[in-house]
């Protein structure tokens, strides 16, 4: 798995499940924190569609946190400030860089849970557009 999905997958779960990831990970390895989890601010970078051209358009808080795994770097940083979350992302990410991560079909069941819910919410928003080509039909011929 690529590391883009990993932390797709990672920033989208819940808490909860970030810690079981990583529980067994901190009782069979040897843990050091590089950095501790702490609070940052950063820049969100979009693209304008017309010219396509990028722009800031302001800033997020995000948590970010570095740490040794048997002596292999892993670093996370998501959204909000979630200290424990970011905590175990880089363990996860530690164990992962190192090859000793071993539960990658639970990623894949939470990133199989993530899409089902991505499409309920997605099917929701589609019962709500309009179709403004529906009304050429009713513009008054001259």
């Amino acid at each position: 798995m690529e590391k883009k999905r990993l932390f797709k997958i990672l920033a989208k779960a819940d808490a909860a499940s970030i810690a079981r990831l990583a529980e067994e990970l901190k009782a069979a390895h040897s843990i050091t924190m590089v950095k501790e989890p702490n609070k940052t601010l950063t820049m969100i970078k979009m693209r304008e569609p017309v010219k396509e051209s990028l722009f800031y358009i302001g800033e997020v808080l995000v948590c970010e946190a570095v740490i040794e795994l048997d002596g292999t770097r892993g670093m996370a940083v998501t959204m909000g400030d979630d200290f424990e979350k970011v905590l175990n992302m880089a363990i996860i990410d530690a164990a992962y860089n190192r090859s000793v991560f071993e539960r990658e079909s639970e990623l894949l069941r939470l990133e199989e849970e993530q899409q089902v819910a991505e499409q309920k919410e997605n099917a929701m928003h589609m019962k709500t557009m309009v179709n403004f080509n529906s009304m050429d039909s009713e513009v008054p011929q001259q």
